[in-house]
């Protein structure tokens, strides 16, 4: 596919999203494009499929921009692509796993694989990188646990946690939500519910989040639905128009 070329003028903007038309690789750095995150769900280059090819360079094109981000991907590609996000500056902070309720997998004599993951990465001090406990409050009332580390882990944190009056208690990392198959308007779309506890952890309130791979402008949805700003990068004109359209509707409750 040819590159578009670089434009300074958005082609999609509102006072919370603003959406350029062109390749990451090249606009982030020519623009300059700051953000307090980055959330990004880049090609996994795992099929014969065109578009699926995994964007070369992009993690160093991104790195300048935030010293926080989310990356989607599977265990294949990470695997592939592990020491491109080292040499881009990139360190390994956590990973969820998001299970999803419909299957994704492309050999039928293996397991039906029904998740994918999405890391955590952070540049400079993790004590200056923005990060907001992530917690749930369906814990049981007064309840205390006491649990000691096993030696092996060595003295890492404290080693009780106490959850009152309901909550709050730390979510678990296996996060359950129901994929987009049958409503997608882009053949990886991400639901705005896997999106939206990763941009509350890693971007402050009011503040501003990069897509570089934007798709169907999920993550502008789910960072205006927390009260934040969002900057989208998007490749392919089509999706660029789909994305202007949706943002136009503003936000459904």
């Amino acid at each position: 596919m040819t590159r578009p070329l670089i434009t300074t003028d958005p082609y999609y903007a509102d006072d919370l999203v603003t959406l350029y038309h062109g390749d990451c690789r090249e606009v982030v750095p020519e623009l300059g494009l700051k953000a307090d995150c980055i959330v990004a769900d880049p090609p996994y280059g795992e099929t014969a499929l065109s578009w699926d090819a995994w964007p070369t360079g992009w993690l160093k094109a991104v790195a300048g921009s935030a010293r926080s981000l989310w990356c989607f991907g599977s265990m294949r590609m990470f695997g592939f692509t592990w020491d491109e996000f080292y040499t881009s500056g990139w360190a390994l902070s956590q990973d969820i796993v998001w299970e999803k309720h419909n299957g994704s997998g492309f050999a039928a004599d293996r397991f039906k694989r029904v998740h994918e993951h999405a890391v955590h990465w952070y540049s400079g001090a993790w004590s200056d990188v923005y990060h907001e406990t992530p917690t749930t409050a369906d814990a049981v009332a007064k309840q205390v646990r006491r649990k000691e580390r096993p030696t092996h882990m060595g003295d890492i944190d404290r080693g009780t946690y106490e959850s009152t009056d309901g909550g709050p208690r730390l979510m678990r990392s296996v996060i359950q939500m129901r994929s987009m198959h049958g409503y997608a308007t882009h053949p990886t779309e991400k639901p705005v519910g896997i999106l939206d506890p990763l941009i509350r952890y890693a971007c402050p309130p009011g503040g501003t989040v990069l897509d570089p791979f934007a798709g169907s402008g999920s993550t502008a949805e789910a960072a205006r639905l927390t009260g934040r700003k969002a900057i989208l990068v998007e490749a392919d004109e089509r999706y660029c128009e789909a994305i202007a359209r949706r943002m136009s509707q503003g936000v459904l409750a």
